[in-house]
């Protein structure tokens, strides 16, 4: 390297403690002026700091530049006297430290690398920042109109800056030859061209004569492989080119057809004037529109068959733009056209069956959701869109099931799955609003549409009037259960009747028996407790008999057996049988009656049952209401009587109120039901027979909740009779 390299004078090789291990070359005569007296000190000085500088840097680093004085008898002074070093740490990219790598460089000896012919038109010279000349290529003068340029070299990040001047030697002027050279040189480059460009024309040439004759191929090769018969036309509506397909479809040959003019030989005898008129129209509409115009038309082929055809017309315009003539294409519609009218009265024949049905039918899209058929028994009833569709498949569930469906469609492979084509139609009854009492039996699977895509097809039949019937026929089996429970009913209580008369009436006799016998014969204080007790029972006794006669005769259907009752005592009765209940339970009763009312004509032993049942079930209520511990706050159970003057005649008014948890509004409608009860040891039979008991004296019998006052929750309920004033004559009769 250091002999091919003329600008490297000494290489060094330091170990990782800064011992030299080897020096190339050794000993020569080209760096023997290196180790001379007078140079050894000042070049190992150098040498030392640049180690120092690199070592501490870790980079590579250059020594500042040395300008040595050597003997001048020194035959190579001059390549020696303006060195420096440059030192290169082996551990660069590393952690490793192996050592150091110095290189002297002569900077006379850099110049050298620059060839002789440049150094002949060139000066080269290396110049520091003090404008210090330390290395020239040439010792000969520039003459003054010489071009001078100045470029610093930049050597590595630690390095002296160093600058490097080039100067031209302009070459002696020859205006003559110059321009003998420049007119050789031109004549010469315009021949070339000259020659370029005719062989790039005569390329472009071949290569459109082969696009030509590849295109005219093409075409020959398209209109003769096409269906459609073309024919040209000039502006005198003259025949001037047709193409296999147009021969074949009259059954002229080209020489026979080109130069024919309207009306032509192909044109049925009968229709020659209207085609020559839709020709007309057609050329004309052509020049004024953009799009091409198709007109219906005929020929008639030379073996006599007519065919119908549907003409296209463009106008022909050249490379000028000036229209020619124009250009026509005919498609043969027979068949199509008669496919079409097929279709047509086969579609015509579908929508008359599919309008005259007593249902509805209706397609939807899976991907959209939009309605893609109706007819017209869905239009009348639901409209022109799919919410009738969904609200009969489902509501809001199906459609969200129906938006996954065609998204889990998008997302799979092409194509509609045949496990939707071949599923089973659904079929169920669907009432259309909650309430509404309007039925339908749906029916509805997937089927492929006409464009491919999957749809669901929904046909709904309106069975209102079968589920009417069907109800009908529920309620007049519940009738006829009702009728035999009924019976059972009135053959057990005719059982009752027989059976507790007989032990009641014995009751009753014996306690006034008894009575009888203690007369006269008991201490005075004794008789005023217990005669008074066995004549009560003897009372009780005989009412719980008449009791049992009018629910008897009730049951059978028998008129009440009316007499001039005073309300207020009958109210009394009651209140005083169920207050020891209500003792019982820690709960009270109050009456409220009105002053002055007056008799009524009513069955006072049926009215009194109607009033201990209504009490009972308040009781009832309020028991629900309040525990045990908390009843001494429980409001009492108000009974009360007036008269109803809102109506005319003015009426009697009973009210039984509670302050319980109320009536639930489903209870409500159906608890004058019969058999219908909320108690599980009920039988339905009670808030019935009341009714039932109100009515056979004309009367009303209701129920109403009360809420509070932030009207959230029920807060008791009152009970109204309303019986109907008889007057009646002062010995009591109506």
């Amino acid at each position: 390297m250091v002999i091919n390299n003329h600008e490297i004078a000494q290489v060094i090789w330091l170990d990782s403690n800064k011992q030299h291990q080897w020096k190339v070359p050794v000993s020569s005569i080209n760096t023997d002026w290196i180790t001379q007296a007078r140079s050894s000190p000042q070049v190992s000085r150098a040498l030392q700091k640049t180690i120092e500088l690199s070592s501490s840097t870790n980079r590579p680093a250059f020594s500042n530049f040395l300008t040595l004085s050597l003997h001048s008898e020194d035959a190579l002074a001059m390549d020696g006297k303006t060195i420096f070093w440059q030192v290169i740490p082996s551990n660069v990219g590393s952690n490793k430290d192996e050592g150091l790598l110095a290189v002297l460089y002569t900077t006379q000896g850099i110049l050298d690398m620059i060839p002789g012919e440049l150094k002949g038109m060139y000066r080269f010279t290396l110049i520091t920042d003090d404008q210090k000349i330390i290395a020239i290529s040439s010792d000969k003068n520039t003459p003054k109109r010489a071009f001078s340029n100045q470029t610093s070299l930049d050597l590595g990040v630690l390095s002296p800056n160093l600058s490097l001047r080039i100067d031209t030697y302009p070459p002696p002027t020859n205006l003559t030859f110059r321009m003998l050279i420049g007119v050789v040189l031109g004549l010469s480059a315009f021949v070339i061209w000259s020659l370029w460009s005719v062989l790039k024309q005569m390329q472009v040439r071949q290569e459109a004569e082969a696009n030509l004759q590849t295109e005219t191929s093409f075409r020959n090769a398209m209109e003769n492989s096409t269906p459609v018969g073309i024919r040209a036309h000039d502006m005198d509506k003259r025949i001037t080119y047709v193409n296999r397909a147009f021969c074949e479809m009259t059954g002229w040959s080209a020489d026979e057809l080109i130069g024919l003019s309207p009306p032509f030989a192909f044109w049925p005898e009968g229709k020659k004037g209207e085609l020559i008129e839709k020709m007309n129209r057609a050329l004309k509409m052509s020049m004024d529109a953009e799009k091409k115009i198709g007109v219906e038309g005929y020929i008639l082929r030379r073996d006599g068959t007519l065919i119908q055809t549907r003409t296209f017309i463009a106008p022909l315009i050249n490379e000028k733009g000036k229209q020619t003539g124009w250009v026509t294409s005919l498609v043969d519609i027979s068949e199509p056209k008669k496919i079409r009218e097929e279709l047509a009265a086969s579609q015509e024949r579908f929508v008359t069956v599919m309008e005259g049905l007593d249902a509805a039918v209706s397609v939807i899209s899976i991907d959209a959701g939009e309605l893609l058929f109706a007819n017209r028994f869905y239009r009348e009833r639901f409209g022109d869109n799919s919410k009738g569709h969904f609200d009969l498949a489902g509501g809001e569930d199906a459609q969200n099931t129906m938006r996954q469906l065609g998204e889990e469609l998008n997302d799979s492979a092409p194509g509609i799955p045949p496990s939707f084509l071949y599923q089973e139609a659904e079929s169920e009854e669907v009432e259309l609003l909650e309430g509404s009492n309007t039925w339908y039996e749906v029916r509805r699977r997937f089927i492929p549409w006409v464009d491919g895509h999957l749809a669901q097809l929904l046909i709904a039949t309106d069975i209102t009037a079968r589920k009417q019937a069907d109800d009908m026929a529920r309620q007049q089996e519940e009738r006829m259960q009702f009728t035999s429970r009924l019976t059972t009913m009135g053959e057990m209580a005719s059982s009752l009747a027989h059976e507790l008369n007989q032990p009641l009436s014995a009751i009753s006799n014996y306690c006034m028996g008894v009575a009888k016998r203690l007369q006269g014969q008991l201490d005075p204080a004794l008789s005023k407790d217990i005669l008074p007790a066995l004549e009560k029972a003897s009372e009780q006794a005989h009412r719980a008999g008449t009791i049992i006669q009018r629910i008897r005769g009730f049951v059978k259907r028998s008129e009440p057996q009316r007499k001039c009752s005073d309300i207020a005592a009958i109210i009394n009765d009651a209140v005083g049988l169920v207050e020891i209940e209500a003792h019982r339970h820690r709960l009270s009763i109050s009456s409220h009656i009105a002053e002055n009312l007056p008799m009524v004509n009513l069955d006072p032993v049926l009215i009194l049952q109607v009033l201990v049942n209504l009490l009972k079930n308040s009781l009832d209520s309020l028991r629900e209401v309040y525990p045990l511990s908390s009843r001494w706050s429980a409001p009492p159970v108000k009974i009360s009587a007036d008269l109803d003057t809102s109506t005319f005649p003015a009426m009697l008014r009973i009210q039984v109120t509670d302050a319980g948890s109320g009536i639930p509004e489903p209870v409500i409608k159906h608890m004058f039901e019969p058999f219908f009860s909320t108690k599980s040891d009920g039988m339905g039979m009670g808030l019935n027979i009341c009714r039932s008991i109100v009515e056979s004296h004309r009367g009303r019998l209701w129920a109403k909740n009360h809420m509070d006052a932030e009207q959230t929750k029920l807060v008791g309920c009152t009970f109204t009779i309303l019986i109907p004033l008889e007057s009646v004559d002062s010995q009591g009769s109506v």
